[in-house]
């Protein structure tokens, strides 16, 4: 694996996590380093750190906060 690749899974520990729970992602960025991107999309997906995934967690927090304060009524 090429030492640019090793120092953003390094610095990362969502990517630790993540390629330590699957494994076969050290095969193929050993042989393709450029699907790099691939492999830090399915991270994201896969721990909600999207945008969309944060915005969505943020509506249900709120969500939950109304039908605490109507129910404190």
């Amino acid at each position: 694996m090429i030492l640019d690749v090793q120092f953003k899974i390094k610095n990362n520990p969502y990517y630790q996590r993540y390629i330590r729970e699957n494994s076969y992602w050290y095969k193929i960025l050993n042989r393709e380093p450029n699907r790099f991107k691939e492999f830090e999309e399915q991270a994201k997906e896969r721990y909600g750190l999207r945008p969309a995934d944060k915005i969505n967690r943020m509506l249900e927090t709120m969500e939950m906060l109304q039908t605490l304060m109507s129910s404190f009524k």
